[in-house]
């Protein structure tokens, strides 16, 4: 029983964090830190989220933190004061890549991070000696570190993208590298930046598709894949297109080259077919297959659209007129439907798939738009049932009153 007593107290001593420091701590009561630069780091760490783990400035650049000498800062004591940028990551990684001691605080806390930053862009170019490129303080901060939760951390997700922008929006940070700094400028017009700002954190930020430690961009083969993390049935349907071995071949990004990378906007039907906005004739030409496939497809989805809308002014408009037409109105959500997965079908570039859903959608829209007739027709048959009751009403009403003044006035002499 001992033995199980003693078993479970060392676990708990191992799991739970150790206890707040007691005593002074002299990086914040030190005569020389209380006013100026110096200052700044103990003002700001107290709502780290490391103080919140109950750590202290020497747990990580050492010392001795209860000295208020100047030998608290002494190597014999660990001291080993500000990181060098080249050093920061493996700084940092001296706790963060420990599974143990990062799972003190909490069971589910990643330990790959230094892993992973090795494999990115930033990491290659540091350890080649570029301290320009980003590294963990960069992105998360120094000594005011926030959860990623915390929506004032610039590593929240509603943060992310102007974080990533201190470096790759200005341009003569960015010059020597080569390569644009308008995706921010970009990404803002975007419909995933429009739902972020909606509130909807699930939507793509850099991170997103970039990675986050590891980040790197989507190579030409991979655009797909990361698309495809969220755009599943859409990644599906295009696999089997004629589309994707011909960019393939070409050495052309899929997705990208309909819907761009970083100012990805609300599609439109316009961007198929032969139109001025269409993006089918910017690689087709009259009379190859993919032409005429393109001039099909844009006119069943027209065709559809068309048919709806006419069906749901003439429903609209009856229904206003007070005519019974719920189900005719219930049953044109079908034609919905039928056109948002004919929509969705056009990532197979095949007429016949969008053909498959398109005409069951538009023969409920066509019964939807009788309906509709029906119902306007049915109405000026009460009309005019209503004009002839009210007519025949009224004369006889009139042949009453007659009789009434005949009568009141009495035989004639």
């Amino acid at each position: 029983m001992r033995k199980m007593l003693g078993a479970a107290l060392m676990l708990l001593w191992v799991l739970v964090p150790a206890p707040a420091r007691t005593g002074t701590d002299s990086c914040v009561t030190c005569p020389s830190v209380i006013e100026g630069k110096l200052a700044e780091p103990a003002k700001v760490f107290d709502q780290d989220i490391h103080r919140q783990a109950r750590l202290a400035c020497a747990d990580c650049h050492g010392g001795d933190s209860h000295d208020e000498s100047m030998n608290a800062m002494s190597p014999a004591k660990g001291f080993r004061g500000v990181p060098k940028k080249t050093q920061v990551p493996e700084f940092c990684a001296g706790c963060h890549s420990n599974v143990t001691f990062m799972h003190n605080f909490n069971p589910k806390a990643r330990a790959d991070q230094y892993s992973q930053y090795l494999t990115s862009v930033h990491g290659k170019r540091l350890r080649l000696g570029d301290t320009k490129v980003a590294t963990c303080v960069d992105c998360h901060g120094v000594h005011n570190m926030l959860p990623a939760s915390d929506t004032r951390s610039p590593v929240n997700v509603a943060n992310v993208a102007t974080t990533c922008a201190r470096c790759h929006a200005d341009a003569a940070y960015m010059k020597d590298y080569k390569i644009p700094t308008d995706q921010l400028a970009h990404y803002q017009k975007s419909v995933h930046a429009k739902i972020l700002a909606q509130g909807d954190t699930s939507a793509p930020t850099c991170t997103t598709c970039h990675g986050n430690h590891g980040a790197t961009p989507p190579g030409v083969s991979s655009v797909a894949n990361v698309c495809g993390t969220c755009h599943v049935f859409f990644a599906q349907l295009f696999e089997k297109s004629p589309h994707q071995n011909a960019f393939a071949k070409m050495g052309l990004p899929s997705c990208v080259q309909c819907h761009s990378n970083h100012e990805i906007v609300t599609p439109s039907d316009a961007w198929v077919g032969l139109g001025p906005s269409a993006l089918c004739v910017t690689c087709h030409t009259p009379g190859d297959p993919g032409y005429q496939s393109a001039q099909a497809i844009a006119q069943d989805i027209s065709q559809l659209n068309l048919v709806i809308t006419r069906a749901e002014t003439i429903l609209d408009t009856a229904e206003r007129k007070g005519m019974e037409v719920s189900s005719a109105k219930l049953e044109l959500t079908s034609a919905h439907e039928a056109l948002v997965k004919a929509r969705v079908n056009v990532h197979t570039f095949r007429d016949s798939e969008v053909k498959k859903v398109a005409e069951p959608g538009l023969e409920i829209a066509r019964r939807a738009n009788q309906a509709g007739i029906a119902a306007l027709a049915e109405l000026n048959v009460r009309r005019e049932g209503l004009a002839f009751s009210l007519i025949t009403i009224l004369v006889v009403i009139g042949g009453l009153y007659l009789k009434i003044r005949q009568i009141e006035a009495g035989p004639p002499n």
